[in-house]
């Protein structure tokens, strides 16, 4: 029985880590260049970041050539991303750099 005590310890650290992961989530934006269209690009560069370990949400506006990212720091970096972004349809297309306050309100 006390191998079952110890198995739920385990379980109990595991969620605590999990919070203090959660605390460590930023949010980012990024001009992207390179963006023809809504579906072709904007979904693709979307979707392609929304399936990216340690990304936890991405959007991405194709009208203000903006991506929006919330990551945990601990998994990627904003450089990481841009660098993602940039090598996505084989690194010809995309190219991302982070986005001055000012342009990212508009």
């Amino acid at each position: 029985m006390s191998s079952c005590k110890k198995e739920a310890e385990k379980k109990e650290v595991t969620n605590e880590k999990t919070e203090v992961l959660a605390a460590d989530l930023q949010t980012v934006s990024l001009n992207i260049s390179g963006m023809t269209c809504e579906i072709g690009c904007a979904k693709t560069i979307q979707s392609k970041l929304s399936k990216k370990e340690g990304v936890a949400s991405a959007k991405v506006v194709f009208t203000d050539s903006l991506a929006t990212i919330e990551f945990d720091k601990n998994r990627t970096s904003k450089e990481d991303l841009i660098s993602f972004i940039g090598g996505i349809a084989g690194g010809d297309l995309y190219t991302a750099s982070e986005a001055t306050e000012a342009a990212s309100k508009k």
